[in-house]
């Protein structure tokens, strides 16, 4: 027979309650790993990207006509206390240019915004490189052809995996921003 609102005692009540919060704080638990392997896992995959792209920037910007002189992972500017200001995926370095590449797994427009902002403050987290021309680029496994265009419309090449190799997707006659 089910027991009734009315037939419930406060004692009752409270402990339904009391356990009613433990099971949200499991659940909150729970949701904090997921939250922290799903974190993890990116922070892979980006670096899965990061790893197939250096290798291929050096065939692809001299294509572009800009012969390649460093290749620097995870490159980072920190303040007076140590704290890291910047940090850039890739820095691709020759004599007159600069080009950081941010490096995802799967890009969105977000993403671009985030890396043209960083991009307006490089040269003051990185005054060694002021007197280089500056672009950017964007590299991802995949990226929607909206997103690619949108890049390419704000000035940035645009590096995507295709089968076993990284490709530029920017348009023939594209002109790079210089930051």
């Amino acid at each position: 027979m089910a027991t009734t609102a009315s037939e419930i005692s406060w004692d009752e009540l409270k402990a339904m309650i009391l356990g009613l919060a433990e099971q949200g704080k499991e659940t909150d638990r729970r949701i904090r790993a997921l939250e922290r392997q799903l974190g993890r896992l990116g922070n892979r995959l980006g670096q899965f990207v990061q790893d197939m792209v250096e290798p291929a920037v050096v065939r692809l910007f001299q294509e572009q006509g800009i012969p390649v002189h460093r290749v620097m992972p995870n490159v980072r500017a920190r303040d007076d206390a140590g704290q890291t200001v910047m940090e850039i995926d890739l820095l691709v370095i020759n004599g007159g240019h600069a080009i950081a590449v941010e490096c995802k797994s799967r890009l969105t427009t977000d993403d671009v915004d985030e890396h043209l902002e960083r991009l307006s403050r490089f040269k003051a987290a990185f005054p060694e490189y002021a007197d280089k021309l500056l672009h950017g680029a964007v590299a991802a496994m995949g990226a929607p052809d909206e997103v690619v265009r949108y890049a390419e419309k704000e000035g940035l090449y645009v590096l995507v995996q295709a089968d076993d190799d990284v490709v530029v997707r920017n348009q023939p006659g594209f002109t790079p921003r210089t930051w």
